[in-house]
């Protein structure tokens, strides 16, 4: 497995954890639990972010990583 390939995996991991928290969160009626999984959610966007952002490094120093 590439860097790249792990790294855009990671990427669809994250994404699908978002979409968990955000799931959860509609579904909550605790106002804890609920502020909870938006707190964890804009930090898993943060980092989805950066890894976005490193993948773009990556293909740009590695064309061999693009995705197809």
């Amino acid at each position: 497995m590439t860097v790249g390939s792990r790294v855009n995996q990671t990427l669809a991991n994250l994404k699908g954890i978002e979409s968990t928290l955000k799931i959860y969160s509609l579904q909550s009626k605790n106002n804890e639990e609920i502020k909870a999984y938006k707190e964890a959610f804009k930090t898993t966007e943060i980092v989805t972010k950066n890894i976005q952002d490193r993948l773009k490094t990556i293909e740009f120093e590695e064309p061999q990583y693009k995705r197809k």
